[in-house]
């Protein structure tokens, strides 16, 4: 096929666009991107590019009229729902309503919004009690991709797409209005299932606005529990979750976010944060590894389990982000497995992002941002340091996309694996970072200290498959994240002895501590420059990120050269 110039016009570059892009560009062609700033620029600059196709990953905004009128150059809007469903709140209301199959559709933008003619679709079985988020970053992307590779395709060959028609038996989507709170309002004596599929159905956003000792909040990151108590009663604390009451059962709530007074401003925090200053005589429950057994149902934010002579530990912390006090519970859970008898141990993240360093929301709501971060950084380090001095064979699982820190915490592993699928960003400079989490030792052990700059520097993301081409990544798995746990498990039993890994197994053997030690020391020398110093604005570009300040430009970064050019001087 014919290399073409495809533009990605999208509301922010997010996980499912960063797959587009790596996607497109591995099937040889030259997607570029335009960030939805307004209308005025973004028709400035796709009029003005050489574009052949716009495609739109993920758009909040309503494609302007200028752009989607012009019949030589379509604008492919990636919708997350089956062909005719229409409407901002397609995901929640598929899984409030329990829906049984669902899917994404690549339709034409018109007028009248999510009403053009399809190009393609995609259709899955949903699963049962899915977040939002989880099935946007899950089976969604999934689809969109193929929906995308798709659309170019079929406009390589001249395809006229499909008039939407709901008198056709298969058209099974409908107009769905805007989900609002009304929607998605729950009583605490409802039953505990009802309670979290509703929260769900809001993960990432919204969330759920619930009353809750005594105020008013938007809850997130619910999980069920069997015991029971008065409904709407915190029944205990755990790590940052709180435990409340329902109907019939229980739920953990991970997260939540203060309902705003007028003129204010809040964000998501750890339950418990947000709470503090109410739970003085709810009981605390603890959370170790030494006290609790392995249970895939219950809430374990850190999980260990051993199959023969391997040690399997899961973390699972909200979209990846691991502050101060979840490192350090990290660390005890890595002291805790590595004084078990066993050769291999096996890091592995759970159903969300692996993980993606500091967590810039606690830091922002600290007294003062700038101490916490330095306290945050040195504490992924220090979960870094257990890896990286474990007696076992040390194996990271990248079970799902890891951004910053959380991909270097992976490389402090022996041996890393992937999912299929998954997105990496190995870089800190965008948040005004020179980077710490050992990574002058680890990149340019696994890449060599040329290609470590370049992804440093450049700051672009790359692929499970550029990755391993790398050497960042030893192997790739199953995109079903239940199949790529099996495998993950196999590939990590088989690594003492596999000859691929031996030098891997010997490059263990010759580490030298002082070397790792002083990486860090200089590493920290720098963060301190940017965290406590603001040296590159990190706390400016830290609050930007936890309020989600609209970008004023796209940067040049995420721009093809052809998109840049004047149109006068482009040829094909």
């Amino acid at each position: 096929m014919q290399s073409l110039k495809i533009m990605l016009l999208s509301s922010a570059f997010n996980g499912l666009t960063q797959r587009a892009w790596l996607d497109l560009r591995q099937l040889g062609h030259a997607p570029s991107v335009v960030l939805f700033t307004d209308e005025a620029s973004v028709c400035r600059q796709i009029e003005a590019s050489a574009a052949d196709l716009v495609i739109c990953p993920f758009l909040k905004d309503r494609v302007p009229q200028q752009l989607w009128s012009n019949p030589e150059r379509p604008v492919v809007i990636i919708h997350p729902g089956i062909v005719g469903d229409r409407g901002a709140s397609a995901l929640d209301w598929a899984i409030t309503q329990q829906v049984r199959r669902w899917g994404v559709t690549a339709l034409q933008a018109v007028e009248e919004m999510d009403a053009g003619p399809i190009w393609s679709t995609c259709e899955f079985d949903m699963p049962a009690d899915v977040r939002k988020s989880e099935l946007y970053n899950g089976l969604v992307s999934d689809a969109a991709i193929s929906c995308i590779r798709d659309v170019v395709e079929k406009f390589a060959r001249g395809f006229v797409p499909t008039p939407l028609d709901y008198t056709q038996p298969d058209v099974a989507g409908r107009l769905q209005p805007n989900m609002k709170q009304a929607d998605r309002t729950f009583s605490w004596y409802d039953c505990a299932r009802f309670i979290k599929r509703s929260i769900d159905a809001a993960d990432g956003q919204p969330g759920v606005l619930a009353s809750l000792a005594g105020g008013q909040y938007y809850l997130y990151d619910a999980h069920l529990d069997a015991r029971r108590g008065t409904p709407g009663e915190i029944l205990a604390v755990q790590d940052d979750a709180v435990l409340v009451a329902a109907g019939d059962h229980s739920l953990w709530l991970g997260s939540l976010k203060r309902k705003a007074l007028p003129g204010e401003e809040t964000f998501k925090l750890p339950a418990r944060h947000v709470l503090a200053g109410q739970l003085a005589d709810v009981p605390v429950l603890d959370g170790s590894l030494a006290n609790q057994g392995f249970d895939e149902m219950a809430y374990q934010p850190i999980r260990y389990r051993e199959t023969g002579h391997v040690g399997e530990l899961t973390f699972e912390f909200y979209n990846g982000a691991m502050s101060t006090e979840q490192c350090q519970r990290l660390v005890a859970a890595l002291r805790w497995a590595k004084a078990r008898d066993t050769q291999v141990l096996l890091v592995r993240g759970g159903r969300g992002s692996f993980s993606n360093g500091v967590h810039l929301n606690v830091i922002q709501a600290a007294e003062v941002p700038g101490l916490e971060a330095w306290a945050n950084i040195q504490a992924i380090d220090d979960v870094c340091r257990e890896l990286l001095t474990a007696r076992q064979l040390v194996v990271s699982g990248l079970t799902g996309s890891a951004g910053a820190g959380g991909v270097m915490l992976a490389l402090a592993a022996d041996i890393v694996f992937a999912r299929a699928g998954v997105v990496l960003n190995p870089h800190y400079k965008t948040m005004g970072l020179y980077g710490s989490e050992y990574w002058t030792y680890s990149l340019p052990r696994a890449v060599g200290s040329e290609v470590a700059h370049k992804l440093v520097e450049e700051c672009l993301p790359i692929s499970a498959l550029q990755a391993r081409h790398w050497g960042m990544v030893q192997d790739i798995g199953p995109r079903c994240p239940r199949a790529f746990g099996l495998w993950l498990l196999q590939q990590a039993s088989d690594a003492l002895t596999d000859e691929r890994y031996a030098l891997h197994r010997a490059r263990k053997s010759n580490m030298n501590l002082a070397q790792i030690e002083r990486c860090r020391e200089n590493e920290l020398a720098q963060m301190r420059l940017d965290m406590v110093e603001n040296r590159q604005q990190f706390a400016e570009k830290c609050r930007n990120f936890v309020f989600k300040r609209k970008t004023c430009q796209t940067p040049q970064r995420l721009q093809a050269p052809w998109a840049l050019a004047p149109r006068a001087t482009l040829v094909d």
